[in-house]
């Protein structure tokens, strides 16, 4: 109850923390190669590269829902990151890195194959020892739901993971994003997204949607109901929701994880704070700070770097030494 109660008061500074960064967050001072990678089933994914000469570390960045790679929290932590050492790949999810994808199908929330394939193929081309995962919402999700499903098979260079902000449980996100005071949020969401499916359309893409109705679509469960359930090989929105919630992954993780899930996000529900699955696995770590808003996590310090950041890079940095320790032993 404490949590809840907590969660409630702040709410209001919780808004605010959430879209002071996204209007007007700007990150100077780092430039990224794109690399356009050609996927098996004849698609594209946009990858941009931050190079670090002599570095064996990659940091593995998955932005949000609608997200992309040159967005003001990627960019924050593309840079805290290199300046310290590390090779960054920030990906795009398929139709969001400005140009629409080939196929009918976008990405989603359960999107495991499309990250271990960003992953493999990082370690083809990098001569990398160490893989960090860093994940934002939906990017989160789609980590966590990795290192769960795929433990027994994912790269042994993959030491740890930090994510932010993570709908774990997604239905009853889906729910909390629909209430009255987070219109604001799924408004902008639906709007990006039913304009990918005009898109689509005119390249004579999706004919087997109702286009009527998809475009009446009000809220993010009707939208999941009709496009992104039935698009990605779900029955609907609940098939969806249940089958990709990586709360329910996060007993199978076996690598050192940290999650960090503000109390006054605005947009996460009581479910999206594992608190029970987080106690019964010891790799797994759960921090619920007061402030920090959804993907905010403001800082204050003249350099413009953020308290995610910095989290993200103590927690990070201090396993790869740890195995580094271990291997020179």
């Amino acid at each position: 109850m404490k949590n809840l109660m907590n969660k409630n008061l702040v709410s209001p500074l919780g808004h605010i923390e959430t879209i002071l960064p996204y209007l007007f967050r700007t990150v100077k001072g780092i430039s990224a190669t794109r690399e356009r990678v050609d996927t098996p089933d004849g698609d594209f994914i946009d990858i941009d590269w931050v190079h670090v000469p002599n570095s064996r570390k990659l940091l593995v960045l998955s932005h949000g829902l609608e997200g992309k790679s040159d967005q003001a929290y990627i960019l924050g932590m593309a840079k805290y990151f290199s300046q310290r050492g590390w090779n960054v790949c920030a990906w795009n999810y398929r139709s969001c890195s400005g140009e629409i994808n080939r196929l009918p199908r976008f990405y989603h929330s359960g999107d495991i194959d499309d990250l271990d394939f960003v992953i493999r193929h990082a370690l083809k081309v990098k001569n990398i020892e160490q893989v960090s995962l860093v994940g934002f919402s939906l990017g989160g999700n789609i980590t966590l739901k990795y290192l769960g499903d795929r433990a027994k098979s994912i790269p042994k260079e993959i030491t740890s993971s930090c994510v932010f902000s993570v709908p774990c449980h997604l239905s009853s996100g889906a729910r909390t994003i629909g209430e009255a005071v987070n219109k604001i949020y799924e408004q902008n969401f639906l709007f990006t997204m039913k304009k990918k499916i005009i898109q689509k359309r005119r390249v004579g893409q999706l004919k087997e949607l109702d286009l009527k109705k998809v475009l009446l679509a009000k809220n993010i469960i009707q939208f999941d109901n009709l496009v992104t359930g039935p698009l990605h090989g779900f029955l609907n929105a609940a098939h969806y929701y249940k089958e990709c919630s990586s709360i329910f992954s996060l007993p199978k993780v076996r690598i050192p994880t940290k999650i960090v899930n503000a109390l006054n996000d605005p947009i996460l529900s009581p479910q999206c704070y594992p608190h029970e699955q987080v106690e019964n696995n010891p790799l797994l770590e759960l921090k619920t700070p007061v402030f920090g808003g959804h993907v905010g996590f403001m800082g204050l310090n003249l350099k413009n770097e953020y308290i995610s950041e910095q989290k993200a890079y103590e927690f990070l940095e201090s396993h790869c030494l740890k195995i580094s320790i271990n291997k020179a032993g």
